[in-house]
């Protein structure tokens, strides 16, 4: 979401998400096999407590103040597994810490091209 925010562009106050300006140009990590292992253990969690809401939107399972504990969660999990796939500070890192350490990461694979 980091991402999403510093490089998507807006259509008055909306993101605007494309493939082009956010998804192709995003530094994917090189996850060992243990670290892909536990990335699909905590995607799955996620998807697992969306399923104990069924009939939720996912405006209202993603509304900040309400968000259900499990599902916020299962999140924070998934967020310290990517996080540690990219060998980032997991306790210390801030978004913007974020933001510009992907964007180091996308500076260096875009060299010379």
């Amino acid at each position: 979401m980091a991402w999403m925010r510093a490089i998507c562009g807006r259509l008055k106050s909306d993101y605007r998400i494309t493939v082009t300006n956010v998804y192709n140009n995003f530094p994917w990590p090189t996850p060992t096999d243990v670290q892909k292992a536990k990335i699909e253990k905590t995607a799955q969690a996620i998807l697992d407590a969306r399923a104990l809401y069924p009939g939720t939107s996912l405006a209202d399972l993603y509304d900040e103040l309400t968000m259900p504990p499990e599902l916020r969660k299962a999140h924070q999990l998934n967020d310290k597994a990517v996080m540690e796939a990219y060998s980032f500070n997991v306790k210390g890192m801030t978004e913007s810490d974020c933001v510009a350490e992907l964007m180091k990461l996308y500076l260096k694979l875009t060299e010379g091209k």
